[in-house]
C-alpha cells in the first residue's frame, strides 16, 4: 500500500485559534519579531520545536498514575533506570529535569579552559554549556554535508580524518570527550551511519578519548540506518539502537524528543569515578539523583515512551510523513537540506532569499514570513542561531511527534508555497537588542531599512 497512515486513533482534542493577518503583525511588532516570545495561543501551526512538545499515549497516561513521588529511591525512578539500561547498557543512569541539564552537568565535570570538545555538529545549548565551561566547541561535520542539495544517505558523519588530525594537533589531553548527535540536528536532520560511529569510536579508543551521544533522537537515526545502511537491513530498530549505545561510553539524552515526553532527560555513563561527580553536581541544582528534579510522573512516561517510539510501525509513520512535507514543497522549487530529515524539514533559506545578506539574516526573515502569511511558527537555524559559526542559513520545519494530520502539513505546505511566489519582496531584519549566550531565544530585531 502506498498510503502511511498514522498508527494511532486520535481521542482527545485541543483547539486551535485562528488570527487575522493584522493581528499577527501587531503580534510580531510586539515581539520584536521574535518567534519566541509570541503567545502560543496566537500560533496556529506550531513547528518550532519537537522537543516536548509530542503527544502521550494512553499507555503513558496511565503509567503516569502510578507515580511514585517519594523524594528518594522512587520506584518510578527504578522502572526508567531499568528501561534505559536494558536499551543503552550504561551503568550509571542519573535523570534530567531536560537534555540541556544533562549537557551542564557532563561539561561542568568534564571541561577546563583550553580544552576542545569534537562533534559532528553541536546544537545551540550543547554549544552554550560547553562555552560556559570555558572550551571550545569544534564541529566536524563530513565535508558532503557542506552541499545541501546533495542528495546522500548519512549527511550527518562526523569527518573522522579531520577528527584525528584534531586530536593531533591538539593532544588528547585537552579533548576531555568526544560527541556525536544522532540525528544531527544543526545540520539539516541527517542521520550518522553505525559505520561512522564505530570509525569514531577506533579513534577514541586509539587515544583514550570517551566517547558520548548526543542521543535526543537515536530512535529515528536507527530506523534511517535499517533504511539506508544494508548490514542492518535485517535489524530491528531497537537492535541497532543497542548496537549504537554499546559504541559509546555515555550519553546525554533529551527526553522530550525520541521518548514523547513533555519534559525531562538523562545523563549515562560507564564511568563510576565520574558518575559520582555528577551526582553531586545533581544534588546541587537539580535534585536527588533518584528524580532529577522531574516528577515520579515524568520519570514513568519517559520510560514507557523509550519502548513506544522503537515501534517500526511508528518510526516508519514518522519518517514517512516528514519527507511527505519535504516532497512537496522541493518539488514546488522551495530548496531544501536533501534529503529530508527525521524530525524536521530544514528549508535553505540563504538560497531561497538570495537578496538577503546573511547580516541581515534570511531565516529570520523567512521565519517572520511563514508567521505573518499563516501562522505558523518555525525556527531560524543560521546567523542568528550561531553568529559566525553558521554554515548555513536554514529555517527548520521542526514537526511534533503525533500530533498534526496530513490536513495540517497540506496546510503548511499551501502556506510555504504562497511565501516562496513573493520571495523577492520579502526583507531581512537586524538585532535591536540580544543576550550574550543563546541569542535567538529572547534577542529582538527590527526591519532592515
Amino acid at each position: 500500500m502506498k498510503t502511511v497512515i498514522e498508527p494511532f486513533r486520535i481521542r482527545t482534542v485541543e483547539p486551535l485559534r485562528q488570527t487575522t493577518p493584522q493581528e499577527r503583525e501587531q503580534y510580531l511588532v510586539e515581539a520584536g519579531y521574535n518567534l519566541f516570545l509570541i503567545d502560543a495561543r496566537n500560533i496556529l501551526i506550531d513547528l518550532l520545536t519537537d522537543s516536548g512538545t509530542g503527544a502521550m499515549s494512553t499507555e503513558q497516561w496511565a503509567a503516569m498514575m502510578r507515580g511514585d513521588e517519594s523524594y528518594a529511591g522512587s520506584e518510578s525512578f527504578l522502572r526508567l533506570r531499568d528501561a534505559v539500561q536494558e536499551l543503552t547498557g550504561f551503568r550509571h543512569v542519573i535523570p534530567t529535569h531536560q537534555g540541556r541539564a544533562a549537557e551542564r552537568i557532563l561539561f561542568h565535570v568534564t571541561c577546563r579552559p583550553g580544552h576542545v570538545v569534537p562533534n559532528n555538529s553541536h546544537f545551540d545549548t550543547t554549544r552554550a554549556n560547553i562555552e560556559q565551561a570555558g572550551a571550545r566547541a569544534v564541529d566536524l561535520l563530513c565535508p558532503e554535508a557542506a552541499d545541501t542539495q546533495a542528495r546522500l544517505p548519512f549527511k550527518g558523519n562526523m569527518d573522522v580524518e579531520a577528527l584525528e588530525r584534531l586530536v593531533q594537533a591538539e593532544g588528547r589531553e585537552r579533548i576531555p570527550l568526544i560527541m556525536l548527535t544522532v540525528t544531527n540536528n544543526s545540520g539539516g536532520g541527517q542521520p550518522v551511519s553505525l559505520a561512522n560511529i564505530e570509525a569514531v569510536k577506533s579513534v577514541a579508543a586509539r587515544h583514550g578519548i570517551p566517547l558520548y551521544l548526543d542521543a535526543c533522537r537515536f530512535a529515528e537515526n536507527a530506523y534511517f540506518i535499517h533504511l539506508r545502511e544494508p548490514a542492518y537491513a535485517s535489524w530491528t530498530p531497537k537492535q541497532i539502537a543497542q548496537k549504537m549505545f554499546s559504541l559509546a561510553d555515555g550519553c546525554t539524552f533529551s527526553a522530550k524528543k525520541d521518548a514523547f515526553a513533555n519534559i525531562g532527560g538523562f545523563l549515562c555513563t560507564n564511568d563510576d569515578r565520574l558518575a559520582e561527580q555528577e551526582k553531586e553536581l545533581l544534588i546541587l541544582t537539580e535534585g536527588f539523583p533518584t528524580y532529577g528534579g522531574l516528577a515520579g510522573r515524568d520519570l514513568e512516561a519517559i520510560a514507557v515512551g523509550l519502548g513506544e517510539v522503537l515501534d517500526p510501525d511508528y518510526l516508519r509513520y514518522r519518517i514517512a510523513s516528514t519527507e511527505y512535507l519535504g516532497r512537496l514543497i522541493s518539488e514546488a522549487g522551495v530548496p531544501i537540506v536533501q534529503p529530508p530529515g527525521g524530525h524536521a524539514i530544514y528549508i535553505d533559506a540563504g538560497r531561497m532569499l538570495p537578496h538577503i545578506p546573511r547580516a541581515q539574516f534570511p531565516g529570520q526573515a523567512l521565519a517572520v514570513e511563514l508567521y505573518r502569511h499563516g501562522s505558523i511558527r518555525s525556527l531560524e537555524i543560521g546567523s542568528v542561531m550561531f553568529g559566525d559559526q553558521a554554515r548555513h542559513e536554514l529555517l527548520r520545519l521542526a514537526i511534533p511527534r503525533r500530533v498534526y494530520t496530513q490536513s495540517h502539513i497540506d496546510y503548511v505546505v499551501e502556506i510555504i508555497l504562497e511565501v516562496n511566489e513573493r520571495r523577492e519582496r520579502i526583507r531581512g531584519f537586524e538585532t535591536v537588542s540580544e543576550p550574550p549566550f543563546l541569542r535567538h531565544f529572547s534577542a529582538r530585531f527590527r526591519p532592515a531599512p
